[in-house]
């Protein structure tokens, strides 16, 4: 079966493995049960791209018929990695890691890749893999986002394997083909432009809220530059912060009750993504402060629950989706100008509207699917299938 495998850079586990996992041994592991998941892989129901940046492009690719199923891998630092977690279309799995250095190795991951076969596309997130799993997927359509300010945050010895690097910016960009000259480059990056409108929209509920900050408890997210407009600004004005993650959350909520402000906080852990909608829904704008920051996905999302943006005028990525029709810029030192004049004129705005125009998987993933087929290795390249229940037998008769 065609599949979609995306790798991120996230991390789980305790402590980290302390001895690197032999790869006969977890052949025989993969090996053990690969026919009974190869049949489980069937399914009619409707293809729902919902979800957060990692789960939206991959299953727009299974939506639009590109492939008939989705994974997304992760690392784990222990020896011992959960249970695989399986949607309808969507499957999690969490592999050993070698060791802590990025880009990330793991033998476990090549036993698997070994047992079923390369997938027909690979995405790469963040701080990405090691030169022997793109070896080992050398068949495979190779695509590489970095998720962050920095266009490229592997080695030019990995980032030479990709066969398309989605950017966020023309300056990205610039600095992909001045590493590599013959490089497919597309401004795509992967939060935004796959929005999904049935993840985020707008609801009738009260607004108590004026402004919310969806953002990680982390530095380069400059919650400093909404806490500094904040004390420019009636008491009055209600702000919600929302964190995912970070460390930075006991610091923060610390900051804004030593300087007044009015403010609650929610979060970590994180909440459903139904939840953070809802949230939403109680402000009138959103808000994203950060300059040393990728093109964050609660751009979109925030319009699509009808939210206009207010946007640090100095972020690196992302700037594009800031129009008249869905929000305004501010420098850090006029930020607190930008939100007294947006909840003046919330009935200028229609930012909904623009990104189901522009921004949603439906438009994004076409935009993928023409530069795959627009890459020369698309021609030359066979569907890499999964193994055959054929070679399964072989490999269990191998590692028994």
């Amino acid at each position: 079966m065609r599949k979609v495998v995306v790798i991120s850079d996230f991390r789980d586990g305790w402590p980290p493995a302390s001895t690197v996992p032999v790869k006969a041994d977890r052949l025989r592991a993969w090996t053990a049960r690969a026919k009974d998941e190869q049949q489980e892989l069937q399914t009619n129901a409707e293809v729902m791209v919902e979800g957060g940046y990692l789960e939206r492009l991959p299953l727009a690719c299974v939506a639009r018929g590109i492939v008939g199923r989705a994974e997304i891998w992760s690392h784990w630092r222990g020896e011992s990695p959960p249970n695989d977690i399986a949607d309808e279309h969507l499957k999690r799995r969490a592999f050993m890691m070698n060791g802590t250095d990025y880009p990330f190795s793991s033998d476990d991951m090549l036993a698997h890749i070994e047992v079923y076969g390369a997938p027909t596309i690979l995405c790469v997130w963040g701080l990405g893999v090691s030169e022997e799993i793109l070896f080992a997927c050398r068949d495979s359509f190779k695509i590489y986002n970095s998720i962050d300010a920095p266009a490229l945050r592997i080695p030019s010895a990995v980032s030479r394997h990709f066969d398309l690097i989605l950017t966020a910016s023309k300056e990205q960009s610039e600095d992909v083909l001045a590493c590599h000259p013959d490089m497919q480059v597309a401004i795509l990056p992967i939060g935004p432009e796959f929005a999904s409108p049935s993840t985020f929209y707008p609801i009738e509920c009260r607004k108590d809220y004026d402004i919310i900050y969806v953002a990680a408890a982390q530095p380069y997210k400059r919650h400093d530059i909404l806490f500094a407009a904040l004390g420019r600004l009636p008491r009055t004005v209600r702000t919600l912060c929302v964190f995912g993650y970070g460390d930075n959350a006991a610091a923060l909520r610390q900051d804004a009750a030593e300087l007044g402000l009015n403010v609650d906080f929610i979060g970590p852990p994180g909440v459903p993504f139904a939840e953070v909608n809802r949230l939403m829904n109680r402000a009138r704008i959103g808000v994203v402060c950060g300059v040393d920051d990728g093109a964050p996905a609660v751009l979109t999302e925030y319009m699509l629950a009808g939210l206009p943006v207010l946007a640090n005028a100095e972020l690196r990525c992302g700037l594009q989706y800031i129009t008249p029709e869905t929000g305004a810029v501010s420098n850090g030192s006029q930020f607190h100008l930008g939100i007294a004049e947006m909840l003046e004129r919330l009935a200028d705005f229609a930012p909904r509207a623009a990104v189901l125009r522009q921004w949603t998987w439906q438009h994004s993933i076409k935009k993928l699917q023409l530069l795959i087929e627009a890459h020369p290795s698309s021609r030359r390249r066979g569907v890499q299938h999964s193994t055959s229940f054929d070679q399964i037998e072989r490999l269990k008769g191998r590692y028994s």
